[in-house]
């Protein structure tokens, strides 16, 4: 037509530019695109104009779609929806969100949204899990009646799938006229997502019922619920239904059913029924024991399986190496880690969001802080980006740069969340930081955040740390549901203030909530009765442990230790230490000895600084102390001993310092 020097009409233009668009020829259509401007037809034609935004779309160039958007004089709803669904389609469903308000809030008659565009309002609601955004969007379907269709059925659906909220899933589903197998499989994926076996199960059968015959997706995502529900014996029932009627054992299969054996701990019937048999070179299954041996805390298993990958040859994804690094650094393996490291360097993975996380993650626990600075530096950032960072510095000590690092966070325009404000409210209760502390409370009710136990325990442990126990106690008599962490805190709270007996009654509000106390709320309850010099009380809490089949730990222990010791009791003490069923450490034998120098009880105290030195025997304090009670009954020649001892043996005391 060209050669023939016949000129295009409004009519040829968009269905040349739409072949180009599915044939992703680039060059092409940005050939197309001069002619038509020289020809001026965009502006007078919002078809040929859509069909350029539908074309930079489908190439990957969502940026030069919405130059295009923007020259056009004249744009219908063909253009906006063309614009929405491009954005999502490129992954910036964000942006495609706010283009669909827009055309709600400033379209003309022509321009109101339609089923196509809500469809795909929906899916950026999904992608974003903006469930609030996808009720409103929900409700504009309902209110102009483009809700009946079926494509803005399974659209709804698919968008409170994919926000997990089972109920408006489940309501949605109901709604849905012609049901096909996405449709089932949306709904059963949703519940298996939490777990809901059960209703999984029911809603599986029927779907068959219906005359809808499942395929590998459904089966997995059964297989799936049945893992995160921990129901092994009927996750093993349908495991033989699926041998018995035949149904798809497709790959996906085989990894739901190796992922789900690997959930409930039955590695052996994983590796031996089901992974052995395939060991040739199927990558999938490989990749898949690596992520669950990792998940379970079987770390020198997975490096053993990742290192037999390397040695045959078979590609590991992105995730085996996010297990891998994690194992690294959970096992201190940090040569390996960097050797891993170096081939995400050459393989260039270290763009990858997840793997850049956990090498941060891996130099920050090894201590390590000023490559995983480097490595933050340069990487593309998440949330998750940041809490890796901010946590690093709050458990290394450093509270004061991970405070640093939250304020540079939200200045950049990153949005928090609740992990995020957990461990910045960690970081203000090892400085003290209550200023700090109440600002970040502040900013969490600003901006909506809702009190879930895991931040409203994160606001008792700082308000108590630094002080405030009024308020500590107020967010924890709002917490509705209290889990055993929650009552921790609080009991620990009352103890490090010596309010034994607050902590006592905290205590005993437990028992009658029926939450199991565990050795951590021992702990803090002993470690009241410590402070508050409560013998008795400590006494008949050591012994209520075997009440709960909870064996006593050397903390316990010495916590017991060093209540009777400082209210005198030594020999008690010392009768303690010789019947425990653990070996004691020199913590232990030197919280006694301390309580021997308060009671000048220099004698005691010889014998008990013999066992602290045979305990630990390159503590120089303890020598000192025995070379002072020796000093206190005047036996010189024995003090010279011990000084000697110590030169003997190259133990040497060290230099004290002053900041002055």
């Amino acid at each position: 037509m060209r050669m023939s020097y016949i000129l295009p009409t409004h009519f040829t233009i968009p269905l040349v530019v739409a072949s180009n668009a599915e044939l992703l020829l680039l060059k092409r259509g940005m050939e197309i695109h001069g002619l038509v401007t020289k020809l001026g037809f965009i502006a007078g034609n919002s078809a040929v104009g859509s069909s350029f935004i539908y074309f930079y779309s489908m190439c990957g160039c969502v940026e030069d779609a919405a130059l295009v958007f923007d020259k056009m004089p004249m744009r219908d709803v063909v253009a906006w929806t063309a614009l929405v669904i491009g954005y999502v389609q490129n992954d910036e469903s964000e942006k495609g969100l706010e283009h669909l308000c827009e055309m709600h809030r400033i379209g003309g008659d022509g321009e109101r949204p339609n089923s196509r565009t809500l469809e795909g309002g929906f899916q950026a609601c999904g992608n974003l899990g903006a469930l609030l955004e996808g009720k409103c969007l929900h409700g504009l379907a309902v209110k102009t009646g483009v809700v009946f269709t079926n494509v803005v059925q399974s659209s709804v659906l698919s968008m409170y799938t994919k926000c997990g909220t089972p109920g408006e899933a489940y309501l949605s589903f109901c709604e849905v006229d012609h049901k096909d197998l996405i449709s089932w499989t949306s709904i059963i994926s949703v519940y298996s997502r939490y777990g809901l076996s059960s209703e999984c199960l029911h809603l599986f059968w029927q779907m068959q019922v219906t005359g809808v015959y499942p395929d590998g997706v459904v089966i997995s995502c059964l297989l799936r619920g049945f893992g995160n529900s921990m129901r092994v014996s009927e996750g093993k029932v349908f495991h033989g239904i699926i041998l018995r009627r035949n149904y798809i054992t497709d790959q996906m299969v085989k990894n739901a059913l190796l992922s789900m054996y690997c959930r409930f701990g039955l590695f052996s019937i994983a590796e031996k029924k089901l992974f052995d048999r395939v060991r040739d070179r199927d990558k999938e299954l490989w990749n898949t024991m690596v992520f669950e041996y990792s998940k379970v805390g079987q770390e020198s298993r997975c490096l053993e399986l990742f290192t037999e990958m390397q040695h045959l040859g078979i590609e590991f994804d992105s995730n085996s190496l996010v297990s891998v690094i994690s194992s690294c650094s959970r096992l201190g393996a940090i040569r390996l880690g960097r050797s891993l490291h170096c081939y995400v360097i050459k393989s260039l993975m270290h763009e990858n969001v997840s793997i850049a996380n956990s090498l941060i993650d891996m130099y920050g626990k090894s201590g390590n802080s000023v490559i995983a600075w480097k490595i933050f530096s340069r990487a593309r950032k998440d949330t998750v980006t940041w809490n890796t960072l901010i946590s690093s510095y709050s458990h290394s000590g450093r509270s004061t740069d991970a405070l640093g690092l939250f304020d540079k966070m939200v200045s950049e325009g990153f949005k928090p969340n609740v992990a995020t404000l957990v461990t910045i409210l960690s970081a203000c209760s090892h400085i003290a930081s209550l200023e700090k502390g109440e600002q970040i409370h502040s900013y969490a009710k600003d901006e909506g955040f809702e009190l879930d136990i895991s931040l409203s325990t994160a606001l008792v442990d700082m308000y108590a740390k630094c002080g405030q126990l009024d308020k500590s106690r107020k967010i924890f008599d709002a917490i509705k549901e209290k889990d055993a962490i929650s009552w921790n805190v609080m009991i620990s709270g009352y103890g490090m203030h010596g309010d034994a007996e607050s902590a006592i009654e905290i205590f005993q509000q437990m028992k009658q909530s029926n939450v199991r106390p565990n050795e951590l709320t021992f702990l803090a309850v002993l470690s009241a009765c410590t402070h508050a010099g409560l013998v008795r009380e400590g006494k008949c809490f050591f012994d209520r442990m075997r009440n709960y089949a909870l064996s006593p730990n050397l903390k316990h222990y010495s916590c017991m230790v060093d209540l009777l010791g400082r209210s005198g009791n030594l020999h008690e003490a010392e009768d303690l230490v010789l019947s425990m069923p653990i070996a004691p450490d020199g913590g232990i034998w030197g919280s006694l000895l301390s309580a021997c120098k308060i009671h000048n009880n220099a004698e005691f105290g010889i014998r008990v600084a013999k066992h602290a030195i045979e305990a630990d025997p390159e503590n120089e304090g303890y020598y000192v102390m025995i070379a002072d009670l020796y000093l206190s009954l005047g036996r010189w020649e024995e003090a010279e001993n011990v000084r000697a001892k110590m030169k003997e043996m190259g133990v040497r005391t060290r230099a004290g310092w002053s900041t002055v």
